[in-house]
């Protein structure tokens, strides 16, 4: 049973739920939606272009996707006037197992996403602009790698300390399979 209002609900973070549509026995649809809230960025940048923060998302993600979710779109909830978006659910993502990466094979697979995410966003800009702005000296490029390795140190930094107050008992920690 769905409470009366949302803000009964404890919330910890946005709101998501998932939708089972039906339309045989063997036929289903699950599509997911997701509460979207104001960017970020808008207080640096200012308001976005969309009144509703779910358009934002969704175009947002219609920029970046070579091919679209046919099912991509936004609205508000009727409960709680709150912004969402919408999507197919299809959790086949992959997980490349990079902790048994070689390590000629983490360099080809942090190049191959390193392109993958440069040619995401380039198609969210305009890339003689883009190109301009970064010139032809190797500036930015090293200024990448240099936040890149400082971090991956940090990471390295947090994961011990994590690990640390596992061994201490300060954070409980179990494995699920």
């Amino acid at each position: 049973m769905l409470p009366e209002k949302w803000s009964a609900w404890v919330v910890v973070g946005t709101r998501c739920g998932i939708i089972l549509l039906m339309s045989g026995a063997e036929d289903v649809l699950f599509l997911q939606f997701k509460e979207a809230h104001a960017s970020v960025l808008e207080a640096y940048v200012g308001k976005s272009a969309y009144a509703n923060h779910g358009q934002r998302v969704v175009m947002g993600q219609r920029l970046i996707q070579p091919v679209s979710d046919i099912f991509l779109g936004w609205g508000v909830g009727s409960i709680d006037s709150s912004d969402y978006y919408m999507r197919q659910l299809r959790d086949m993502k992959l997980k490349p197992q990079v902790e048994i990466f070689e390590p000629d094979t983490m360099k080809i697979f942090g190049e191959l996403a390193g392109w993958s995410l440069a040619a995401s966003h380039a198609r969210s800009g305009d890339s003689a602009k883009i190109a301009g702005y970064l010139g032809k000296k190797d500036e930015f490029d090293v200024a990448i790698a240099d936040f890149s390795e400082s971090y991956a140190d940090q990471n390295e930094k947090d994961h011990q300390a994590l690990v640390q107050a596992v061994r201490d008992g300060r954070i409980e920690a179990r494995i699920e399979s």
